[in-house]
């Protein structure tokens, strides 16, 4: 059931993109099919959601209509020492709460470069 619904959600971000895509591009579905070699009816259907293209059929669709497809991975940190991320912001923010606020009634330095606080 949850594969399901990941493959729906990818297929309508897709469709959203592929969409997108070929709006900005200001091509028509012939004008895209006919520059990423494929036709205006799987076109249709791509950006409609009821298919969903390869990664590769993707990217050739994108760049035909003269934009990049970038992807930036970066690594995520859910566990360190054996505490759950979100346990530890909650320790951290309980620690925090513990000690008094110290809130000035005047602000001391400008908010923006030339502007009296």
């Amino acid at each position: 059931m949850a594969m399901n619904r990941m493959i729906t959600k990818a297929g309508t971000f897709a469709a959203d993109l592929l969409g997108e895509a070929r709006m900005q591009a200001e091509l028509s579905l012939r004008e895209l099919a006919r520059r990423a070699g494929t036709s205006h009816a799987t076109l249709i259907a791509y950006e409609s959601g009821r298919k969903i293209p390869s990664v590769a059929t993707f990217v050739r669709i994108v760049e035909a209509c003269g934009f990049a497809v970038d992807v930036m991975l970066s690594p995520r940190i859910r566990h360190r020492d054996g505490i759950d991320r979100g346990e530890e912001l909650a320790e951290v923010l309980r620690l925090a709460g513990q000690f008094p606020a110290r809130i000035s009634p005047k602000m001391t330095y400008p908010i923006f470069p030339g502007v009296d606080g």
